[in-house]
């Protein structure tokens, strides 16, 4: 008996590592040789290519694909629809089966519904990808990004909140009361 759950429609291919208490949901594929870490949920349609690696509690909404290239770390969230891309020039008639970009989704980061993001193009610890976003560059820690092209507009907290800072570059989480720095363009949490 493994330590994961899969819906009956759902393929894993051999060779396929899953955690303890990972769920897979209706006809979605797990390629071989991806990693899959513990407690993470894959919605109905979702496919996850060979090699993948996936960390802890990634949650994964339905009709996604992650492509080999593609490694997110813990606590990610992919929305709805969203899309990786792993070949930055495909032709149908040209194999680039080598040529595949790495493309890293940092602790906390949140991808909306229906944003694309352009392999080779890593996205920070908590960022937040608003849905239908195409990213096209690097996105910092906590950065908050819309459009197509992705723009920034502000930042995040690791609970999910826009921050608003003030003239001494200190922002507090309304939820959680944790304080962020703004310095140089980039944000951190201050340690309590």
């Amino acid at each position: 008996m493994s330590d994961f759950f899969a819906h009956e429609t759902a393929v894993i291919d051999a060779g396929a590592n899953i955690g303890k208490g990972t769920k897979i949901w209706h006809f979605s594929h797990i390629m071989s040789n991806c990693k899959i870490g513990k407690g993470c949920n894959f919605g109905q349609n979702v496919v996850v290519s060979p090699n993948v690696i996936l960390g802890d509690n990634v949650k994964v909404q339905n009709n996604v694909s992650i492509y080999t290239g593609v490694q997110c770390e813990n606590d990610v969230f992919l929305g709805p629809s969203m899309v990786f891309t792993n070949v930055i020039n495909p032709r149908s008639a040209v194999n680039r089966k080598n040529q595949y970009l790495k493309t890293i989704v940092k602790e906390g980061a949140s991808i909306g519904a229906n944003a694309t993001i352009v392999c080779g193009n890593n996205i920070g610890k908590f960022a937040f990808i608003g849905a239908g976003a195409v990213v096209t560059k690097e996105i910092p820690d906590y950065a908050l990004v819309v459009g197509n092209p992705s723009k920034q507009i502000g930042w995040m907290s690791e609970y999910g909140h826009r921050l608003e800072f003030d003239n001494q570059g200190i922002a507090i989480c309304p939820e959680n009361n944790d304080s962020y720095k703004l310095n140089n363009n980039k944000v951190s949490k201050l340690l309590k």
